[in-house]
């Protein structure tokens, strides 16, 4: 069972209060912060995701019921009956885009019929068979065990919700183009003088390589799932790993080897030798769908206008990165708005696996100097269990501590007639007055956590059944428990922190004062995962931090970090609660040189205790009423803090 928790002090919430007031007594913000809080930015509130712009949306009266609900805009596409390829449809999408313009509202073009995005509804492989995704397979019962096969029976292409078809190879670099020539260019065909305003942006869902076995989805909605391309019965489920038609030319080109004579360690082997080849042929995958897929991606928005967002598949598990996309690092490095996808409108999701989904995208916004982070947010899994639609109370807290986590552009799957149009007006007002702090503000974390996908290379074994971590080395296993118990023993103790991989840990910079830099960004200490060892290029980096004075935490199985409180002793974070609480999530930002806390009580109780460390004075702002008051210090500077179950409040110092 899920423990709960409650936090202690004082509740701002003052009945007769209008929702936007500022309480007597308080310090104003700066007047853009007071009015952008009081009357939240059509930029700051959330997108609703429409798919298709049908006569009802293609008005400024059908655009108007989006305004109406709180919202800043809508993710919309061409409709998906002939898609692509109606001029009828075409022109309903324009109207709706022009309609935009007119209210001030944000558009975001989704790029797939369904998903997962790449295939263009069929059309990348229309007439181009060999675009699809394909397979190195081994098969040791055979004589010859290898044989390259396409890539769909038992993946991702033929297990979704959307549609049953053979899928892209995205690390083809004739496939994406092909990808980008039927649908962005066409998108920029019919509408290409709304680029920038008000389309700001484009939306990739869920594209994957699809050597990898993920499991079925339930057979009672997989009866239900629109089948394009039936299943081969003949096709059985074997060891894949990604393959395209240069990949011996690309790995001979950079590793100076011949892959065909190193192909089974892919497979087998715990031979240092096995490991090496593993780790080059992975890495190389890494690049060439970061490059291949999501760079193509981001440089054709770039030359128009607009920004490449998008999420990637099972952000919740590093495990399935290295068949998925190599590296999610990697992958959303190539992002201007990385993103993730969140199922649940459960907010103690974080304290599971939620602090990775969202960590990810956060940590490459961070790492590569953007700020802007996209959720694609919905209460799905609460609506397949029987036990939706989520209530606004869940809404809220699950925005809240996504927005803790970094997240600044929320689109939205909640269903609009699945509530009061107040309830996701309150929705709207909660998501835009966060942003109206924070989007402008700048993450401040101080910590580290080692993102160990360079070993995961090396120790990847490829399956025939649904993969799992019962399936990979003992190593494997060590490293993957110990990235998780780290990261939610961090999630847990209220320390922000950054998750990096070992190529924008080589190219960081060490400071004198034992400050790691990246952009502009400085952390002080790094945690390591059991078992993980960095190449010698980041190994150099982080010897040189830890001499210049920076902490480096390495967990072991009689580590310090093994233990909760120790681990958050030797980080001595600026501000802790007490008592402490794992369902308490904290956020830390700087903005115009003032601290910004964001705390979220994710239990269902309420929670009572001290925030140490705040020296003040603070204002403390509740964005589900947009009250605002002041808060006085202990002599210790500690915050006596009182939050209800799923509340929100943010700090101000």
């Amino acid at each position: 069972m899920t423990q709960r928790f409650i936090l202690q002090g004082l509740l701002f919430l003052l009945v007769g209060l209008p929702a936007t007031a500022f309480v007597e007594g308080a310090e104003p913000w700066p007047t853009a912060w007071t009015d952008h809080w009081k009357q939240p930015l059509d930029e700051d509130r959330p997108l609703q995701i429409i798919h298709g712009v049908g006569p009802n949306q293609a008005t400024v009266d059908g655009m108007q019921r989006y305004r109406d609900a709180g919202l800043g805009g809508v993710v919309c596409n061409v409709s998906f009956d002939h898609y692509l390829r109606s001029d009828d449809h075409w022109r309903s999408f324009v109207s709706g885009v022009d309609a935009c313009k007119q209210l001030g509202l944000r558009v975001w073009i989704y790029d797939e019929e369904g998903y997962p995005s790449g295939s263009a509804g069929g059309l990348v492989l229309e007439g181009h068979p060999e675009y699809e995704a394909m397979a190195l397979a081994y098969d040791p019962t055979q004589n010859d065990p290898f044989i390259v096969r396409p890539s769909y029976e038992f993946t991702h292409a033929a297990s979704n919700y959307a549609a049953l078809r053979r899928y892209p190879n995205l690390i083809d670099d004739r496939a994406t183009r092909r990808f980008l020539e039927v649908t962005h260019d066409r998108y920029w065909q019919h509408a290409g003088e709304y680029f920038g305003q008000p389309i700001v942006a484009t939306f990739t869902d869920e594209p994957s390589l699809m050597a990898v076995n993920i499991g079925q989805i339930p057979q009672d909605v997989q009866k239900r799932v629109r089948v394009v391309d039936p299943l081969d019965a003949n096709v059985t489920s074997l060891p894949s790993v990604p393959w395209c038609y240069d990949m011996e030319d690309r790995y001979r080109e950079r590793y100076h080897q011949d892959l065909m004579a190193q192909r089974r360690s892919l497979f087998v082997g715990d031979s240092d030798e096995d490991r090496a080849v593993r780790r080059q042929f992975w890495g190389l995958v890494a690049d060439l769908i970061s490059q291949r897929y999501f760079g193509a991606i981001q440089q054709w928005c770039h030359a128009h206008k607009v920004a490449a967002s998008g999420h990637s598949l099972y952000e919740e598990s590093i495990l399935h990165h290295v068949p998925l996309e190599g590296s999610a690092i990697q992958a959303l490095s190539r992002m201007d708005i990385p993103g993730l996808d969140l199922l649940t409108s459960d907010p103690a999701a974080v304290i599971y696996s939620g602090w990775l989904t969202a960590g990810l995208p956060a940590s490459a916004a961070v790492l590569t100097g953007g700020r802007r982070v996209m959720t694609e947010v919905s209460d799905f899994q609460q609506k397949m269990s029987k036990q939706g639609p989520a209530d606004l109370v869940r809404m809220q807290a699950t925005a809240a501590w996504q927005a803790a986590l970094g997240v600044t552009e929320f689109t939205l799957y909640y269903h609009i007639g699945d509530r009061p149009v107040e309830a996701s007006r309150a929705y709207g007002d909660y998501v835009g007055r966060l942003n109206a702090i924070l989007r402008p503000a700048k993450m401040d974390q101080a910590v580290l956590l080692y993102y160990p996908i360079w070993d995961l290379w090396a120790e990847y074994r490829p399956m025939a059944e649904r993969l799992s971590v019962a399936g990979q080395s003992q190593r494997a296993k060590q490293i993957i428990d110990s990235f998780n118990q780290l990261g939610q023993r961090l999630q847990r103790s209220q320390v922000p922190f950054v998750i990096i991989d070992h190529k924008f840990l080589a190219s960081a910079a060490v400071e004198p004062n034992g400050k790691l830099k990246i952009q502009d960004h400085l952390f002080s200490s790094l945690v390591i995962p059991e078992s993980a060892e960095l190449p010698p290029e980041a190994a150099a980096v982080v010897d040189k931090f830890r001499k210049a004075g920076g902490k480096v935490l390495v967990d072991a199985p009689d580590a310090a970090s093994r233990s909760k409180e120790k681990l958050i002793e030797a980080l001595k974070p600026q501000y802790r609660i007490a008592p402490a609480a794992d369902e308490i999530v904290l956020g830390q930002f700087s903005r115009d040189g003032r601290r910004i806390l964001l705390l979220v009580n994710v239990a269902e109780k309420d929670y009572q205790g001290q925030l140490l460390g705040g020296k003040g004075p603070w204002q403390l702002a509740d964005p589900a009423t947009g009250v605002v008051t002041t808060v006085e210090p202990g002599p210790g500077g500690e915050i006596s803090l009182q939050l209800k179950g799923r509340q929100a409040q943010l700090l101000v110092q």
